[in-house]
């Protein structure tokens, strides 16, 4: 059984080797200014390709990963329906419901929902 051990190791560790042999020998070593830059139908780029970023944008975004994760933490209420307590189950589902929708109503008062003003 060690025997078999030291030879996977030692397979490993070869190939491991041989594949950063392999990547530092086929690594491109003339740096060409004109393949690095972007494409723009033949002309120099004018400005930079970084942008500002929208506040409303960053907002919306993590709505939407509020409301992804909730959709990821209500799949075990499901397994959970043969388990658990029938009462229990559907008080922890209405207290989550609840909060996520005054969430959305503290949200839209406050009007992160709207896109334009």
């Amino acid at each position: 059984m060690l025997n078999m051990l030291i030879m996977m190791s030692l397979f490993s560790m070869i190939v491991s080797l041989m594949i950063l042999i392999n990547k530092l020998m086929s690594k491109k070593n003339k740096k060409n200014r004109e393949k690095n830059s972007p494409f723009e139908c033949g002309f120099d780029p004018f400005k930079t390709t970084r942008l500002p970023f929208s506040l409303h944008f960053f907002l919306i975004s993590l709505i939407f990963l509020i409301f992804d994760i909730e959709i990821t933490l209500m799949l075990p209420l499901i397994n959970m329906m043969m388990i658990t307590n029938k009462f229990w189950l559907n008080l922890t589902f209405m207290i989550f419901m609840l909060i996520l929708i005054l969430g959305i109503f503290i949200e839209w008062k406050t009007g992160v929902i709207k896109w334009l003003k």
